[in-house]
């Protein structure tokens, strides 16, 4: 909620292109950075004569969807004419699914959802600049090769109250995304589009306000920029008496600036009518059961198996949402008899320092037991980490090698304590005067003289046994 009482209203509409080999209505295939207009058919460049053939395999995908996120699906969908005249659409229309899509309904996280549907993307333009001047302007041209992939248009109810949490579900569907398999998600590829629908209202009421519509932000950070200056900008001009106008905007990044594209289009502007050409999609209970049998665990379902077994909320959650780290860590808890939250821990160290590759998941998990068993400090377990990533090994014969064992008479650290007591007993004064932090000052002396062999809790212990705090 703003300080002055305003409450922003965000819903997001996401275009995700599907990982397909072919187009979603012919049979070209699909790739990344070819030679513009290599990748086209008479199908996907609108040539009079030609029939569109929906991609099964999309619809598959569609499917996957709308199970993961509890949608319902629709007995029988239909695709629609979407009309409106633009260079990167080479039949004046794009097939898309308006009135009766594919899923409806459905949840992810706190945020429910409005709709999925199917469609075809448009072509590219690209903008030559002074390198592509004709008759002395910029030029532009249109790349063909992106016209017709399979999109699914993701679209949530307005339940979204902060950039911040714009920015955090997105992240959520992403990586729900690309666990599913249907998308390799890659924003700066385009495959992941967003756009962002922001109204205010006044905090504590239900009516909606005037929203607009802020496009395709390809990035989490503009995303919320973007988001942040648009209710910024409505409240301004509510304040001042104005009224917030219902139209489509760009969000510049580098100069944080919003720019009218053009005022923004109803339904009926499109003059959709159904597609003649393709018949209606009616999933039967065998491609719903093979779209069910294909489902993964998905990172919110593994978050809360992680946070069960003992391991750490913020630490499940980053585990369950990159699907890299979360493998790993379930090698290493599944080749040893550390608990969970142990090995966790020690992921999260190895996270700080490299990639999975670095350590194989037994070395990792061996590791976590001779922590556990304060065989060996948690300080020299970070030291034989460094080992393992540098050279390899056995954790065991690191520690043995390299002298690195805890220390296992206890009668030794206790006259190191009394010994480093004995030499500081300015801070001893400190301390039994109340100064507790002083106490770091004699931590610090006793694990430098058993070279971080001392377990810190005991070192602590006996410090304040033999001081008498």
């Amino acid at each position: 909620m703003n300080a002055n009482g305003w409450e922003p209203v965000i819903g997001l509409e996401i275009h995700v292109q599907l990982d397909t080999r072919t187009k979603m209505f012919c049979s070209c295939e699909l790739g990344f950075g070819e030679e513009p207009n290599t990748r086209t058919c008479p199908v996907c460049l609108g040539l009079p004569g030609t029939l569109p053939v929906t991609n099964a395999q999309a619809v598959h995908y569609g499917l996957l969807m709308a199970l993961a996120f509890d949608c319902e699906i629709a007995p029988r969908s239909i695709f629609h004419r979407k009309n409106y005249f633009y260079p990167d659409l080479a039949k004046g229309y794009q097939i898309s699914q308006y009135d009766i899509p594919l899923c409806t309904g459905g949840r992810l996280g706190d945020v429910r959802l409005h709709r999925i549907h199917l469609e075809e993307d448009a072509a590219k333009l690209v903008h030559l600049g002074q390198s592509g001047r004709i008759h002395g302007s910029d030029a532009s041209i249109v790349d063909y090769n992106r016209g017709g992939t399979p999109l699914a248009e993701i679209v949530t109810e307005p339940d979204i109250r902060s950039p911040e949490q714009a920015g955090d579900w997105l992240k959520l569907l992403r990586v729900t995304l690309r666990q599913l398999g249907v998308s390799d998600v890659n924003m700066e590829e385009g495959s992941l589009r967003c756009d962002a629908n922001v109204s205010i209202r006044r905090a504590g009421t239900s009516e909606l306000g005037t929203k607009t519509e802020l496009k395709n932000m390809n990035s989490f950070r503009f995303l919320m920029q973007g988001i942040n200056a648009e209710i910024e900008r409505q409240i301004g001009l509510v304040e001042a008496g104005e009224a917030v106008v219902q139209e489509t905007l760009h969000f510049d990044p580098v100069s944080t600036r919003l720019s009218p594209l053009r005022s923004k289009e109803e339904a009926h502007d499109y003059r959709y009518f159904p597609e003649p050409d393709l018949v209606p999609l009616a999933p039967t209970e065998a491609m719903i059961e093979r779209a069910r049998a294909a489902l993964p665990e998905l990172p919110a379902q593994r978050e809360v198996r992680y946070a069960a077994s003992g391991v750490a909320a913020d630490m499940a959650r980053l585990l369950a949402h990159d699907a890299r780290w979360g493998d790993y860590f379930e090698a290493a808890a599944a080749a040893g008899s550390a608990e969970p939250r142990v090995v966790a821990n020690w992921v999260a160290e190895l996270r700080g320092r490299g990639e999975p590759s670095d350590v194989e998941p037994a070395a990792l998990a061996r590791l976590a037991e001779l922590v556990a068993a304060r065989t060996v400090t948690s300080g020299n377990g970070r030291v034989v980490l460094d080992r393992l990533i540098a050279d390899g090994g056995d954790p065991a014969e690191i520690v043995e090698r390299e002298g690195l064992g805890a220390l296992g008479d206890s009668g030794e650290l206790e006259a190191i304590v009394a010994r480093v007591i004995e030499q500081n007993p300015d801070v001893v004064e400190r301390i039994r005067g109340g100064n507790a932090k002083a106490m770091g000052a004699l931590v610090g002396p006793v694990m430098r003289e058993t070279k971080g062999r001392a377990d810190g809790g005991e070192v602590n212990r006996l410090l304040r046994e033999q001081l008498g705090v």
